[in-house]
């Protein structure tokens, strides 16, 4: 109780220490007003807002109905409740993130080679851009301490790390060796082929021939368009299991078995005397499969192994690289990159393909793609297959937001299912790693269907299923329906089915794993697991609750900046967007309740409580749900933000207002 207090004091609390000199009359004014009224303060913090307890006696009404809906939808403006995304929010990325820019053949050493020639527009002069140049944020470059040579030069925010006489950029010899030749960062868009797309040049040989088998008429007179299942002779050489039956149980092939043919390639067989001919006369460099011409049966895939790890799940606008790098450092098994629309990535969009980059440390990676028609999802998932390197490749069902569902995507592929097999059976024959679906219970709150979903997934040919325990409806509110995945896990078997939804502590992965399900996937339900507490691993992993301090949780946050600088870049550009994902992570990070201030363990996911000062300043500033507290953070490590600085989140969180 002694934590606790009212919204005017908790502010009052963070102005005054965050004043200079402010720490002395006002804060023991507070002090001496909260022990002289903590009684008055306990009973006035411990009944809900009324916003809360407005939804929470919505919540206790079982039966709602659909004119309760519209009449909540008729509501006046300041009593409805807020959902989805902050679609109005002002832009806030700058049209120039400094006046004078400096120009890269310059940064990079090789002013004389100019790109753009006698129309450069951008400074050549370097003594003119450092005059002009903002103030250093500080001393030491992320990446001059890390790499050796810091590629921004003088453009770098921490530049007198590494600046020498006359601007020259330094280079520390012996650690740059280290690094030479490495490949950090995986899965780049190459200018090469992003030209190939652009140009619609790119080969999609095998998509092409699926997608021409859906569109030839079938024997019923129809059009076709309606996804089939291998014939007799694509099964000899495809399949290798039944649907049914475990993939990889065994390398032979029961198909061809029963006709007494071996499956493994006859190594004494030869081509014909014109092509060993023409192969004799060509230099051998080594062993070359034969991918190109046979198709991979389903046992000669890579396997997915990955039961009873966790998995952390693909997190829009949050799940970035340098977060997946912090929560692969607490015990993440399994990442995977943010759902990717697949038709940017074969449009060749830059942005898009970002997503797709994986980190070296990322052991187990997998992309996860958003479509809503065959065509466009075969062909990128070919491109995919042949372009960057995956251990499994991810189809989103499960997305609720409106504009994926208008046009068919997400959750709307659970009522389209000739669609829905045209894209997984289309899919699963271009690649030659894993594909997994997510899904959700349904489109309508009382409406489940994932069970009657799943067993034709499994026979389409994926190799796993993730289920979240919500419906369409109820987005990321009220509590995940665990007993039904724990049914869908039963009907699945023997495929793979991860469960996913409300895991905030290690006693939730326990009772999560205690249902039958093969692993869990730690995501981003509302209020947030992963995001929340990136933690969460270790804790799950060590089977403790982690008192961690506020000094450690800073800590976080210093090494999630760090990584921001070294994959967007130490110039104003990427501190910038460094500073701006950083501050979408703190508006889900000060739902965070420290162990040591609650009343009973564990946390609950969908629990809100009142304010509360924490232990110490640092603590407190953390726990703030005030924007300008956020920026106040990303202050301490990133410096003062630019002249009319502006943040607003992605997502209004409006279940935990």
């Amino acid at each position: 109780r002694r934590f606790l207090t009212s919204k005017e004091r908790f502010h009052a609390y963070l102005r005054a220490r965050g004043q200079p000199g402010g720490e002395g009359e006002e804060e023991e004014e507070i002090e001496e007003e909260v022990e002289d009224k903590v009684e008055e303060e306990v009973a006035s913090c411990q009944s809900e807002p009324p916003a809360k307890r407005a939804k929470s006696e919505d919540l206790s009404q079982d039966g709602e109905t659909r004119e309760d809906a519209g009449a909540e939808e008729k509501a006046p403006a300041g009593r409805k409740r807020a959902r989805g995304q902050n679609k109005s929010r002002p832009c806030m990325k700058p049209n120039h993130y400094e006046q004078s820019r400096l120009c890269p053949s310059v940064t990079q050493g090789c002013a004389e080679k100019c790109y753009f020639g006698p129309r450069c527009r951008f400074l050549h002069d370097v003594g003119k851009y450092m005059a002009a140049k903002p103030a250093d944020l500080g001393s030491t470059c992320v990446l001059f301490e890390t790499f050796g040579k810091c590629v921004y030069g003088v453009t770098c925010r921490f530049a007198r790390a590494h600046l020498g006489d006359g601007y020259q950029n330094v280079v520390n010899t012996d650690l740059a060796k280290q690094w030479e030749g490495k490949s950090l960062v995986r899965n780049n868009l190459s200018k090469d082929l992003q030209h190939q797309l652009r140009k619609r040049k790119f080969s999609f040989k095998k998509a092409d021939e699926y997608l021409r088998g859906l569109a030839k008429p079938h024997g019923d007179g129809g059009k076709g368009g309606k996804a089939t299942g291998p014939s007799a002779e694509e099964q000899e050489v495809s399949d290798c299991t039944t649907p049914k039956e475990d993939l990889g149980d065994g390398p032979e092939c029961p198909v061809l078995a029963e006709r007494g043919e071996d499956p493994k390639p006859d190594s004494s067989q030869s081509p014909g005397p014109a092509a060993g001919e023409e192969a004799s006369s060509i230099k051998r460099v080594g062993p070359m499969t034969d991918e190109d011409v046979i198709k991979l049966r389903s046992c000669e895939k890579k396997k997915l192994e990955i039961q009873g790890k966790l998995y952390l799940a693909p997190l829009t606008t949050c799940g970035n690289l340098p977060f997946r790098r912090i929560c692969k450092r607490f015990g993440a098994d399994v990442t995977c990159g943010e759902m990717a629309v697949c038709t940017n990535l074969l449009q060749g969009q830059s942005s898009e393909w970002a997503l797709l980059k994986r980190h070296h440390t990322e052991d187990i990676f997998g992309v996860q793609l958003e479509g809503a028609f065959p065509d466009t999802m075969t062909k990128c998932a070919e491109l995919l297959n042949q372009t960057i390197e995956v251990d499994f490749v991810d189809i989103n069902v499960g997305c609720p937001i409106d504009l994926i569902y208008k046009k068919g995507g997400g959750c709307a592929l659970m009522t389209r299912s000739n669609k829905f097999e045209q894209i997984v059976r289309g899919m699963n024959s271009v690649l030659d790693v894993p594909l997994t679906v997510k899904i959700r219970t349904g489109v309508q709150e009382k409406i489940n269907v994932a069970h009657k979903i799943i067993p034709k997934i499994r026979e389409w040919g994926a190799s796993m299923v993730t289920l979240h325990g919500r419906s369409r409806e109820q987005r990321y509110t009220r509590g995940a329906d665990w007993d039904y995945i724990a049914e869908c896990a039963k009907i699945a078997s023997p495929m793979p089915l991860f469960g996913n939804g409300d895991i905030l502590s290690y006693e939730d992965a326990n009772r999560a794993m205690q249902m039958g399900v093969s692993g869990i996937m730690i995501a981003r339900q509302v209020p947030v697991g992963a995001l929340i507490k990136p933690w969460l691993f270790t804790e799950i992993k060590e089977q403790r609750h982690w008192d961690i301090s506020s000094s450690e949780r800073f800590d976080i946050l210093k090494d999630f900046t760090n990584y921001g600088l070294e994959h967007w870049g130490s110039d104003t550009q990427g501190v910038e967007k460094t500073r701006k994902f950083l501050l979408e992570w703190l508006s889900f990070l000060c739902r965070y309740i420290p162990v040591g201030l609650l009343e009973h363990l564990p946390q609950k996911i969908n629990e809100r409580p009142p304010y509360y000062m924490g232990r110490d300043y640092l603590e407190t500033l953390m726990a703030s749900q005030n924007v300008d507290d956020w920026i106040k953070i990303s202050e301490l490590l990133l410096g003062p933000v630019p002249t009319n600085f502006t943040f607003l989140p992605k997502h209004k969180a409006n279940s935990y207002r």
